[in-house]
């Protein structure tokens, strides 16, 4: 279902006629590319520095932990793990959880908080044929999906599906003609960008009945 898991994430003023936010596709071009420059590099092409902070994730793996039941006896699967941040939060939570995180950038595993290397490997979304079906009690996607064209998109959603018991996934999106202007001026990395709409009869065609929010800037 429809779920805001994310409401205690912090929120930003984004200046998205400022002259930092005006991507322009070089810009886009380094990001997609998910190596320094995304993470670490300039703010025009990526984060501006990618760094653990504990109240980014706190409230929110707290937040996940009630809805789906958590102990440290689960087993939760991060699927664009980045740096792992959040699933170190995940650990400070549930102490003896089991934990596992993906993500497509090698820059990304290489740089990851200290504590988690150990838990993460670099991977792709599409691919999850590692994991056994259900293995996971939870998996997490947080804007990752979105990054992959559509068919590989599809892939993804089908193999989050089929490694978790449970799922949830952030995309960006839109509502309305101004939220979708304000998306592309923002998106630095999606390839399948689409309204609120045409996500949930994505998820429908897709049988996807994991539960999902969305990012709108």
């Amino acid at each position: 279902m429809e779920i805001n898991l994310m409401s205690k994430y912090p929120q930003t003023n984004r200046d998205l006629n400022g002259r930092v936010l005006q991507r322009k596709e070089e810009d886009k071009h380094l990001a997609r590319q998910f190596g320094k420059d995304f993470f670490d590099g300039e703010r025009s092409c990526g984060y501006g520095g990618y760094n653990y902070h504990p109240r980014f994730w706190t409230g929110v793996v707290k937040d996940m932990a009630e809805f789906y039941s958590l102990t440290n006896k689960s087993k939760i699967l991060d699927v664009g793990c980045a740096k792992g941040f959040m699933l170190y939060d995940f650990s400070q939570l549930l102490q003896g959880v089991t934990l596992k995180g993906l993500d497509i950038s090698d820059y990304a595993i290489t740089n990851s908080k200290e504590e988690m290397k150990s838990f993460l490997s670099v991977g792709d979304a599409k691919d999850l044929s590692k994991f056994k079906d259900k293995e996971f009690d939870l998996v997490v996607s947080i804007t990752t999906v979105h990054n992959l064209p559509l068919e590989e998109c599809k892939m993804a959603l089908r193999e989050i599906q089929r490694v978790g018991k449970n799922a949830f996934i952030t995309v960006d999106a839109w509502k309305n003609n101004e939220e979708k202007e304000r998306m592309f001026k923002w998106n630095l990395t999606a390839k399948t960008l689409m309204s609120t709409d045409d996500w949930k009869r994505l998820f429908k065609e897709e049988n996807y009945t994991g539960d999902y929010y969305w990012f709108i800037p």
